[in-house]
C-alpha cells in the first residue's frame, strides 16, 4: 500500500530556533531543523535514517528523558545474564554527527503548535520545521491496592531492571534465603521476565488472568504447550486468575496477593507485565487527534493532524491500533526520514511476528496465526512427547502461507516467517515434521522475501551485501544491512542466506556453530577439550562473544558433558539444558512427566518388576513396555519424581536417559541362552554394551541393537549401531536410524571377538561424538563423513588419523566419571528445590492434570471429559468423580 507523498513547503522554514548546539553549525549550510522528542530505539532509527541520506538539508535535536544513549530495549532481558549497560547500547554514531544535538536527561513539556516551538524543562525553547513524536509508552501497572509497595516494579527500562536487581540482592541478604517473586502478566515480555528473575535465583510464577500464556500470540493447543516448557524450567503458572490485592508488612514491604477467587499466595517480589500504555500526554495537552484507546493518529505517511507533527513507533496509533514491538516503530521511523526528505513512502500496517527470548524455551508467533481470513485452513503438528506444537495457517486453497505458531521447536521460524504472503512450494507438512522434514521445498527465498522484519530488510538484500558489498559471515551482513541486529530471531535465516551465496560463487562457507562461536561444533569440541575449561561462561569468554544463544548453549552443554562427566543440573550448566534435562524426565502433553528406568538388554528380574509394579500404583502411574524392551510409567508430577526415583534407585535401578540426547536403549533378543536359533549371548552383549554406553552424551539421541543370529529379532540394522551374531562372533553396522528418514545402518566390519566388538564402538561413538554437527544424528554425519564407509573403517582400525588411542581415553574416562543422575539429585538439596509444582507450595498437586480410566489405566481426560460427569482421577487417589 503506497502513496505518492510530494515535498511540502512550511511558513515555518525561518522560524527562531534554539542556537545553542554544542556545535558550530554555521558551516554545514543546514537550513531546515528537526526535533526529535524520545530517544529511544525507533527515535534512534529515525535519525540513523535521516541522516545517512540527508547530506546538510536537515540538523536535527533529540530531547530525551533517560539520561543515557539509546539501548536495545528488546534485548534487555541480557542485562540479567551479564551483559552490561554498555553492551546494550545503541550505535553511538548517528548522535555524534556534527548535525545532531543530543539532550539527554531532559523532558518536553510543551508543544506550541502556533510558534512551532517545544519547551523543555530547562527552560529552553527550541522552534522546528518538522517535530517528531517518538515518546514511546510507559509499563503499566495493575490497578489494585497496593500496587505502588517496595518490592513491587515494571520491567521496561534499563532503570527499572538496575533497580530490581539492586532490590533482589539487599532483600535475599536481609533474609537470609532466595526470594519468591511473581510476574503478573503472562505475556511475551512476563516470561522474558520471569527467566530474568529466575536469573536472580528467585523462585517465580507468573499470573495470567486468561486462560493461557501468551494469549495475544497463541491459541489454546499452543498456550497448553508453553505452559509445559515453563513449568519445566522451574517457573510457576497460574492461568485465569486476577489480583485483587497486594499486601504489605509494617515496613511497607510486599509480602503477598490476594486473587479473585478468594486465595492468597506469599511473595517477596512482583512484577507488573500488563501491557503498556503510549505516552500521548504532549498530543493530547496540544490539541493533536488522539485515539480513544491511546495513542496519536497518524496516516500512512506517519503524518498526525497537525502537518507539520509526525509520531512514530509505539506512541503512534494507526488503524486504531498501537502496537509494542520493535519492528512496526522501525518501518515508522524509515518512513517518517524518507518523507522529510520529500520522496515516497507509505507505512502499510503492523508486522506483530514474535519470537520468545527464553532460554530452553523455543516459542514463536507470525502472520495471521489465529486464522482469521476467510476461508483459511490449518495444518497442525503436535508430539506430546516432545513438547512440541506447530501450525501453518493457509490460504483456503492450502497453497499460500498466513501465519502459523511454533512451540517447543520454532527452527522453522527463520525459513516460515519471510514467506507469509507467499506460496510455500511444496507440501505444508514437510516445514513442520521434525528430523528430516525440509525446510524451504522451494530450494531457495525469493528476493522480495522478508527475512528481517525488524529493520525490513529482504533475501534479496542480504544476497545484495554478500555480492556487492563483499559480506562474508552473519556479523559483516549485520553491520551493512542491520539485519539481525535488533531481536536475532532471523540470524538463523541470515546465516543459511550466506552461506548458499558463498558456495555458489565458489568461495568457503563458514561452518560456525551461531553468531556466538566462530567454531563449528568439531571446532568447539577440540577448543574445550584442549583447553579443559569446564563451564559455559569460561568457553564464551575464552573462545566466543556475547552471552550465547538457544543453539550454542545447548550444544555446548552436550559438549561438557561428555568432557567432564559432570551433573547436568551442576553450577550454570544447569541453565543450558534443554527442558526434558532439566527435570530427568520427558514431558508429557498435559504437564505431567514419564519416567523410564534402564533395563539393560531388557533383562529383568521378577523382584524388580514387582517394585516397578508397585511404584506404579502406588502413584497411579500408567505402565507400557516401550518399543526398546524396557517400561516406562507416565503421569508422574512434577513435585513426585524425586519420591518415585528414590523407590527405583532403593530397588537398584537408575535413569534410562529417556530425556537426553545420549544412549537411550540397547536392544536384543534372547539369544543363545534359551533361543534354538541363536549363536551368540545377544542378551549378555547386550547387557554389557548399556551398561558401557549409558549416561554417554551426544549431538543427538542414539540406539544400539544386539541380535543373536542373522534372523535379526531385534531389529539391530535400524540403530545406530548394530550388532548381529555369527559362528565365530560378532558383525556390526553403523549410521542406521529410524524417524522421519528411516536409514538401514552399513557393514563395517565382520566377525570380531568381544573385544574388538567393544574397541570398534567405542571409537565410532566418541569419533561421532567429537566431530558431529549440532543435533545431527548418526545416519546424516556418516552420509556426510568424508570417505564414507572405508574412511571410517581407516580411521578405527588403522589409526588413519593418529587420533584412536585419543578415543579410547576419552570413552574410558566416561566409563569410569559415570554417575546415576537420579541418586546424584536425591542426594543433593539444592537440586531438589527444582521438583515442586508451586514454589510456595511445594507437596501441591497442579489441579490441571485429570485423568480418566481406559483399559484398566489412567490416562489425561479430554478438555469434553473434564466438562461433563464421566468418571475422572484427580489429584493423587483414584478416587471418582461423578
Amino acid at each position: 500500500m503506497v502513496r505518492t507523498v510530494n515535498s511540502r513547503k512550511h511558513a515555518a522554514d525561518g522560524a527562531a530556533t534554539s542556537p545553542a548546539y554544542g556545535h558550530d553549525m554555521s558551516s554545514t549550510g543546514a537550513t531546515r531543523h528537526v526535533v526529535v522528542v524520545g530517544a529511544g530505539m525507533v527515535a534512534h532509527r529515525f535519525v540513523e535514517s535521516l541522516l545517512s541520506r540527508a547530506d546538510d538539508t536537515w540538523r536535527v535535536t533529540v530531547v530525551g528523558d533517560e539520561p543515557r544513549h539509546p539501548y536495545d530495549r528488546v534485548g534487555l532481558t541480557s542485562f540479567f545474564a551479564g551483559a552490561s549497560t554498555e553492551d546494550l547500547e545503541l550505535d553511538r554514531s548517528p548522535f555524534d554527527d556534527a548535525r545532531v544535538r543530543f539532550l539527554r536527561g531532559r523532558t518536553v513539556t510543551g508543544i506550541d503548535r502556533d510558534a512551532g516551538e517545544v519547551l523543555v524543562d530547562s527552560g529552553e525553547r527550541l522552534g522546528y520545521d518538522r517535530l517528531v513524536l517518538a515518546t514511546g509508552s510507559y509499563a503499566a501497572r495493575l490497578a489494585v491496592d497496593g500496587y505502588d509497595h517496595e518490592g513491587c516494579f515494571v520491567y521496561r527500562t534499563l532503570d527499572d531492571v538496575e533497580a530490581l536487581e539492586a532490590f533482589v540482592q539487599r532483600r535475599s541478604a536481609e533474609l537470609g534465603r532466595p526470594l519468591t517473586g511473581t510476574v503478573i502478566g503472562g505475556g511475551l515480555l512476563g516470561l522474558e521476565a520471569a527467566g530474568a528473575l529466575q536469573g536472580l535465583d528467585v523462585d517465580c510464577t507468573v499470573v495470567q488472568s486468561s486462560d493461557r500464556l501468551m494469549s495475544a500470540q497463541l491459541d489454546l493447543p499452543a498456550g497448553d504447550a508453553l505452559r509445559r516448557l515453563i513449568t519445566a524450567r522451574g517457573i510457576g503458572v497460574r492461568t485465569s486468575a486476577l489480583t485483587t490485592r497486594l499486601d504489605a508488612d509494617r515496613t511497607g514491604q510486599v509480602v503477598g496477593l490476594e486473587f479473585r477467587d478468594g486465595t492468597w499466595e506469599r511473595t517477596d517480589v512482583v512484577v507488573f507485565t500488563v501491557g503498556v500504555r503510549p505516552r500521548d500526554e504532549l498530543a493530547r495537552a496540544a490539541g493533536l487527534a488522539v485515539d480513544p484507546r491511546g495513542g496519536v493518529v497518524i496516516d500512512e505517511g506517519c503524518d498526525t493532524s497537525d502537518a507539520r507533527i509526525l509520531a512514530i513507533g509505539e506512541v503512534a496509533s494507526f488503524g486504531g491500533q498501537c502496537v509494542g514491538l520493535v519492528a512496526p516503530g522501525y518501518a515508522m521511523a524509515e518512513v517518517a526520514a524518507t518523507r522529510l526528505l520529500g520522496l515516497e513512502a507509505s507505512f502499510g500496517g503492523f508486522d506483530v511476528s514474535t519470537k520468545l527470548k527464553l532460554s530452553g524455551v523455543d516459542v514463536a508467533s507470525f502472520g495471521d496465526a489465529f486464522a482469521e481470513t476467510p476461508g483459511a485452513l490449518d495444518v497442525v503438528y503436535a508430539d506430546p512427547v516432545a513438547g512440541v506444537y506447530k501450525k501453518l495457517v493457509l490460504s483456503d486453497d492450502a497453497k499460500t502461507l498466513l501465519g502459523g505458531i511454533l512451540v517447543g521447536d520454532a527452527s522453522a521460524y527463520g525459513s516460515l516467517r519471510p514467506l507469509v504472503g507467499g506460496a510455500l512450494g511444496g507440501d505444508p507438512v514437510a516445514y513442520l515434521m521434525p528430523d528430516g522434514g525440509v525446510a524451504a521445498p522451494t530450494g531457495e527465498l525469493p528476493d522480495a522475501a522478508l527475512v528481517c522484519s525488524c529493520n525490513s530488510v529482504t533475501a534479496g538484500g542480504i544476497r545484495s551485501a554478500v555480492h556487492d558489498e563483499g559480506c562474508t559471515d552473519v556479523a559483516a551482513v549485520k553491520a551493512c544491512t542491520k539485519a539481525g541486529a535488533a531481536c536475532g530471531s532471523c540470524v538463523p535465516m541470515i546465516k543459511k542466506l550466506v552461506g548458499a551465496e558463498l558456495a555458489k560463487s565458489g568461495a568457503t562457507v563458514s561452518n560456525a556453530l551461531c553468531e556466538h562461536f566462530d567454531l563449528s561444533r568439531r571446532q568447539l569440541f577440540d577448543a574445550v577439550r584442549v583447553s579443559g575449561l569446564t563451564t559455559f561462561s569460561g568457553v564464551i569468554e575464552r573462545f566466543g562473544t556475547g552471552r550465547g544463544c538457544d543453539i550454542c548453549k545447548p550444544a555446548l552443554a552436550s559438549i561438557l558433558s561428555t568432557l567432564t562427566g559432570r551433573h547436568v543440573l551442576d553450577g550454570e550448566n544447569a541453565t543450558l539444558q534443554d527442558t526434558n534435562d532439566h527435570v530427568m524426565a520427558n514431558m508429557q502433553k498435559d504437564g505431567s512427566y514419564s519416567v523410564v528406568p534402564r533395563i539393560p538388554g531388557g533383562e529383568i528380574t521378577p523382584a524388580k518388576l514387582l517394585v516397578i509394579a508397585q511404584v506404579a500404583q502406588d502413584f497411579n502411574l500408567y505402565t507400557k513396555i516401550t518399543g526398546g524392551q524396557r517400561i516406562d510409567l507416565f503421569g508422574a508430577r512434577l513435585e513426585q519424581l524425586p519420591a518415585i526415583w528414590g523407590r527405583l534407585v532403593e530397588a537398584g535401578f537408575e535413569s534410562g536417559h529417556a530425556y537426553g540426547k545420549s544412549l537411550r536403549t540397547v536392544k536384543s533378543c534372547v539369544g543363545s541362552t534359551w533361543c534354538r536359533y541363536g549363536v551368540q549371548d545377544s542378551v549378555g552383549m547386550a547387557v554389557r554394551l548399556e551398561l558401557r554406553y549409558r549416561g554417554l552424551r551426544a549431538p543427538h539421541k542414539f540406539k544400539l541393537g544386539v541380535s543373536g543370529c542373522a534372523r535379526e529379532c531385534a531389529e539391530a540394522r535400524g540403530k545406530d549401531v548394530g550388532v548381529i551374531a555369527t559362528e565365530t562372533g560378532w558383525n556390526v553396522y553403523v549410521g542406521g536410524n529410524g524417524g522421519f528418514t528411516p536409514r538401514h545402518a552399513v557393514l563395517l566390519a565382520e566377525n570380531l571377538d568381544d573385544d574388538a566388538l567393544l574397541r570398534a564402538i567405542d571409537r565410532f561413538l566418541m569419533y561421532y561424538i567429537s566431530t558431529a554437527d549440532r543435533l545431527q544424528r548418526t545416519a546424516p554425519w556418516f552420509e556426510d563423513l568424508e570417505g564414507g564407509i572405508d574412511g571410517l573403517r581407516a580411521v578405527i582400525f588403522d589409526d588413519a588419523l593418529g587420533i584412536c588411542a585419543d578415543l579410547d581415553a576419552a570413552m574410558a574416562r566416561h566409563i569410569d566419571a559415570y554417575e546415576d543422575e537420579w541418586a546424584a539429585t536425591l542426594a543433593d538439596p539444592e537440586k531438589l528445590r527444582r521438583f515442586a509444582s508451586f514454589v510456595n507450595a511445594p507437596t501441591t498437586p497442579d489441579p490441571s492434570l485429570a485423568y480418566t480410566v481406559e483399559r484398566g489405566q489412567p490416562r489425561p481426560a479430554t478438555a469434553e471429559e473434564r466438562t461433563d460427569d464421566r468418571v475422572l482421577i484427580a489429584g493423587t487417589t483414584l478416587e471418582v468423580r461423578r
